[in-house]
C-alpha cells in the first residue's frame, strides 16, 4: 500500500476512533454499567432476605492459608440504639452490639430528593465496627451479647467528648473506647482480654449515591503510596492486604475511612453476595486507629491528613485530576461560585491548549483546500497507488499540510477531557452549588434541560464552521449525528459538568472563527 493510502486511512481512522471513545466512554457507562449496578442490586435484596450480613471466610491475624477460620455473623434481634453523639457535622447512632447503625448528616446541603437530611446507609448493610471474632464460639455469643455504654447521649459540638463501650462475654472482655471530635471524625481503642483475637470492620460503603458516573467499591493506600481499588462486584476470591495506611470503601461522594499513619493496618477482603468488596481489618486483641463516615470534601479531607485526599478517586486520569481540582479550588476561593469558576477553569484551559488547537485547526484547513486537487489525484492516478502516492506527497510538502496534523492535536487532548470530566463527576463541593437561576445543585442534571440542549447547539455550530476534508459519507453521517447523540446523553449529566462542554464548545467556536479569518486572510494575500 502506499504511503499517501497509509497516512489518509490512517488520518481517517484516528478521527472515527477519537469520535467514538468519547461516545463509547458516555454511553457504555449508560447503557451497561447503570443496568449492571442495578441487576446487582436487585440480586442482593433478594440474597439479604435469606441471610444477613454473612460473613465468608476470615483469615486470622496471621496469614496462613492452612489456617483460615470460618466466621459468620449470626442473626442478631432487637437491635437497639445505645447512643447518640451528635458533633457539628453529623448525629451518629450507636447499637447494641457496639456497631454504627446510621450517621446522619447534618448540612444543610446534603439532603436527598424528598427534602430529609441524608442518612448514609441502608437497611440491613454490613455496619461499620462491627467486631467479629476469630474463635466462633466466642463470634456466635458476642452477637447475642449487647454492649454497656457509659453514655446514652453526647454532645460533641464544641468540644471533643468520649465513649466507652464494653461487651463482657464468658471468656473475654470486648473494650471500645472513643473520642468524638466536632467536625465528625473519631479515635478508636479497642481490646479483648485473654488474648482473643478479634476483627474490625469500616462497613460496606455509603448507599447514598452508587450510580454509573463514578467508581465505587474499596479502596486502600499502602505504606509504598500506592492505591489498591476494587470496585463493587470484582472481587472474586478472598484477599488479604497488609501495610495499609488506610482502608476505605466509597460510593460517589460519600466514603466510611479508617486510618492509622503511625501503625499500618493489615485487612482481609472477602466478597458479598453481589462480589461487593467487605474489609475486615486484623485486630489482634489490641488496636487503635482514626476514622471518619460522611462526605469527601477535599479540604475537610486535607484537614485531616494530606494523605486522606487519595480517598477521592478520579479513574486513570488522577495525575492530570489532582492538579486540575487543586486550581479549581484556588480559583473558588476567589470567585466564591462553583459555576462560575467552571467557566474561569474552562477558559484557562481552552487557552493552555490554544497552541495545539491552533495547529489541528489550520491544519485541516490546509487539508479542506487540498481536498478538490486530492480527488483530482486519486483519478489520475486510479489505477497506479504509487505514482499516486508520489503525488500526493509533492501536494503535501508544496502546501505545507500535513495529514496527520488535524488528528494528533485532538488526541493529545483527549486525557486533559477525561480528567475534568472525573472531577466534576466526583466533586462533593458541587452538591448544592448554584448557578444562575434555576441551576440550584450543579450535581444534579438541569431540570429544565436547557444546558444540553445549548450543549447540543453550541456541537452542532461548532461542526458546522469546522473544516472538513473526509470524502467517505459514512463518516459524515457519523459527525452529523454527535450532536444529538452528545445532547440525549447529557439530558441526565451533572449540570456541572454540562456547563463546562457548553462553554468549552463557545470557546471553541470563537476559536474556529477567528481561525478561519486568518486563514481566509492568507489565502487572499497569496492570491
Amino acid at each position: 500500500m502506499s504511503n499517501y493510502s497509509q497516512n489518509n486511512g490512517l488520518q481517517k481512522r484516528m478521527i472515527i476512533m477519537t469520535v467514538l471513545v468519547f461516545v463509547f466512554f458516555i454511553a457504555y457507562e449508560f447503557l451497561v454499567l447503570k443496568p449492571k449496578q442495578e441487576e446487582r442490586a436487585a440480586l442482593a435484596k433478594i440474597e439479604q432476605e435469606k441471610k444477613e450480613n454473612a460473613a465468608p471466610e476470615v483469615a486470622p491475624v496471621v496469614v496462613d492459608a492452612n489456617a483460615k477460620t470460618s466466621l459468620e455473623a449470626p442473626k442478631s434481634t432487637d437491635n437497639k440504639i445505645v447512643t447518640k453523639i451528635k458533633t457539628q457535622s453529623n448525629i451518629i447512632e450507636i447499637d447494641n452490639l457496639g456497631r454504627v447503625a446510621q450517621v446522619t448528616l447534618l448540612e444543610e446541603k446534603y439532603k436527598n430528593d424528598k427534602g430529609e437530611q441524608i442518612k448514609l446507609f441502608s437497611a440491613d448493610q454490613l455496619r461499620p465496627l462491627e467486631t467479629r471474632f476469630a474463635d466462633s464460639s466466642t463470634n456466635e455469643e458476642a452477637f447475642k451479647t449487647s454492649v454497656v455504654a457509659s453514655l446514652s447521649d453526647i454532645d460533641a459540638t464544641n468540644t471533643k467528648q468520649e465513649l466507652v463501650l464494653t461487651q463482657t462475654l464468658s471468656n473475654t472482655v470486648l473494650t471500645k473506647k472513643f473520642t468524638f471530635y466536632p467536625d465528625g471524625h473519631y479515635d478508636l481503642k479497642v481490646t479483648s482480654t485473654n488474648d482473643k483475637k478479634f476483627f474490625i470492620t469500616n462497613g460496606f460503603r455509603p448507599n447514598v449515591i452508587a450510580d454509573m458516573y463514578a467508581v465505587h467499591g474499596f479502596m486502600a493506600k499502602l505504606n509504598d503510596g500506592t492505591l489498591k481499588t476494587i470496585e463493587d462486584g470484582d472481587l472474586n476470591n478472598e484477599e488479604t492486604l497488609t501495610g495499609l495506611k488506610f482502608v476505605s470503601n466509597f460510593d460517589r461522594y460519600y466514603a466510611t475511612v479508617v486510618y492509622n499513619f503511625e501503625k499500618s493496618l493489615a485487612a482481609t477482603l472477602m466478597a458479598d453476595s453481589s462480589g461487593n468488596p467487605q474489609s475486615f481489618i486484623h485486630g489482634n486483641s489490641d488496636i487503635s486507629f482514626s476514622g471518619f463516615m460522611g462526605p469527601k470534601n477535599y479540604n475537610d479531607l486535607k484537614a485531616l491528613n494530606p494523605e486522606l485526599i487519595d480517598v477521592i478517586d478520579y479513574g486513570w486520569f488522577t495525575f492530570i485530576a489532582k492538579p486540575m481540582f487543586t486550581l479549581l479550588q484556588f480559583i473558588q476561593s476567589y470567585v466564591g461560585n462553583w459555576g462560575w469558576t467552571i467557566v474561569i477553569l474552562t477558559i484557562l484551559i481552552k487557552l493552555v491548549l490554544y497552541p495545539l488547537s491552533y495547529k489541528g485547526m489550520m491544519s485541516m484547513q490546509k487539508l479542506k483546500d487540498l481536498a478538490p486537487k486530492i480527488k483530482e489525484i486519486q483519478l489520475k492516478h486510479k489505477d497506479d497507488k504509487q505514482k499516486q502516492s508520489m503525488a500526493m506527497m509533492e501536494l503535501y510538502k508544496k502546501s505545507g499540510a500535513n495529514p496527520m496534523g488535524g488528528c494528533l492535536p485532538l488526541l493529545l487532548q483527549i486525557p486533559v477531557f477525561f480528567a475534568i470530566y472525573r472531577v466534576l463527576i466526583n466533586a462533593i463541593e458541587l452538591k448544592g452549588a448554584e448557578w444562575i437561576l434555576w441551576i440550584k445543585d450543579l450535581a444534579e442534571m438541569d431540570p429544565w434541560f436547557v444546558l444540553p440542549i445549548l450543549m447540543g447547539v453550541t456541537m452542532f455550530i461548532q461542526q458546522k464552521i469546522t473544516p472538513n476534508a473526509m470524502q467517505d459519507e459514512m463518516q459524515k453521517k457519523i459527525f452529523q449525528l454527535l450532536p444529538i447523540i452528545f445532547t440525549f446523553f447529557f439530558l441526565w449529566f451533572p449540570a456541572g459538568l454540562t456547563l463546562y462542554w457548553f462553554v468549552n464548545n463557545v470557546f471553541t467556536i470563537a476559536q474556529q472563527y477567528t481561525i478561519n479569518r486568518i486563514f481566509e486572510k492568507k489565502r487572499v494575500a497569496k492570491n
